[in-house]
Order: C-alpha cells, then structure tokens, then sequence
C-alpha cells in the first residue's frame, strides 16, 4: 500500500476520534430570578442565582425517544444533533429536508429574537443560520456533503430507521424568558379603633370629687 495513503488514512481517523471521542458538551440555561435566562457551560455556584435547564448538546441525548430503535437510540444518546434555525432561511429549509430525509431525530432551535441572537453568538462564535451541532462537533452554514460526511462519521444509518409513529420534537426558541410570577400582597388586619375613657371628671360631676 502506498505510504502516502497510509498517512492520509491516519489523518482522517485522528479527525474522527478528535470530532466524536469525547461526550457531548453541556450548556446550561440559566434562569434568574427575574426570569432572565443566560447560557453557561458551567452550572450556578447557588440555587439564588436562578433555576437550572440543561439545553444544547446536553439536554438533547436526555430526551431521546425510548421508541427508538437500539442502534439509533445509542448514536442519538452519545452524539445527539440540534439544528439552530430561522424563519424563512432558505439553507436551514435545505438542511431540515436533509435531516428529514436520511430519518435523523434532531431538535431544532429558532432563532428570532435579540436575546436568541445574542445566546447563538455565545454558542457558535458568530450569529449565522444555520448552526448545527452532532455530537461536539459544530458546522456553520448548510454543507450537503459536509453535513452527510458528518453523520457518517458519527454512526447514524444512511436511510430512515424511524418507527412509523414517531414524532419530532417541535421547534422551540433558543432563549425562553420565563415571566415572574406576581405574588399576591396579602391582605391588612382591620384595625379596630378602642373606645376612648375620659379621664378627666364627668360633666355632672364638675369638681372631679371621688366617694
């Protein structure tokens, strides 16, 4: 065998180990008390800096379909693929036909708001559409053959293995801001005014003289 196939071919399986060895990354959204939501990949130091969602890479393997078959269910787990989105991108209707097509379970985040921009940009580096995720692995903008060669790599099959009654996860927005909760304001005791007690003498009894 040629030498110089030899090194191509460690190459590329380098690349593979270093794109899918590792477990997925979490990130963790962060919700404040005042309903505002961050994105970390470290989890609050206390439970007064907010409640605690695991979204992106993470979050997904958990939510897996359990009506999945064995091999698709243990690729999906370990290198689970989110499709970041927005309305009316031509290249993310082309990437969501492709993931559709070949019977990939993918989420799908919708990007349409500043603070989705903003957590896009904390995510990826910059705020282009689409963004996808498999696994640690990132790809910015739509690759027909960059994105296939991904999958491949990652162990997902080359045609649907999709139950017939499966459905997909609908398309959520990347960042959700929880409105606080208004606390009801409890209502004040009555207060009831005591009868005043003259203390000075009675009117009949102008001298104030005691018996």
């Amino acid at each position: 065998m040629n030498l110089s196939l030899l090194i191509k071919m460690a190459a590329t399986a380098a690349w593979l180990c270093a794109a899918f060895g590792a477990q997925a990354q979490t990130v963790y959204r962060i919700v404040g008390p005042d309903g505002k939501v961050t994105f970390s990949d470290k989890p609050p130091v206390n439970a007064d800096q907010g409640k605690v969602a695991t979204t992106g890479t993470g979050a997904v393997a958990a939510a897996a379909s359990t009506s999945l078959p064995f091999e698709l269910r243990q690729v999906t787990a370990k290198y689970p693929v989110i499709l970041y989105s927005a309305p009316d991108c031509g290249p993310c209707a082309s990437g969501r036909s492709l993931l559709n097509g070949r019977g990939i379970p993918f989420s799908e985040r919708s990007v349409t708001t500043n603070e989705d921009i903003a957590a896009l940009q904390r995510l990826a580096g910059e705020s282009s559409l689409p963004f996808l995720t498999i696994g640690s692995q990132r790809i910015k903008g739509y690759s027909d053959l960059e994105w296939t060669q991904t999958l491949d790599a990652a162990g997902y099959p080359k045609t649907s293995k999709l139950p017939s009654g499966y459905k997909p996860e609908p398309v959520a927005p990347l960042v959700t801001v929880q409105k606080p909760v208004p606390v009801k304001a409890e209502p004040k005791p009555e207060i009831v005014a005591e009868p005043v007690v003259p203390t000075g003498p009675a009117p009949s009894n102008p001298a104030g003289i005691s018996f």
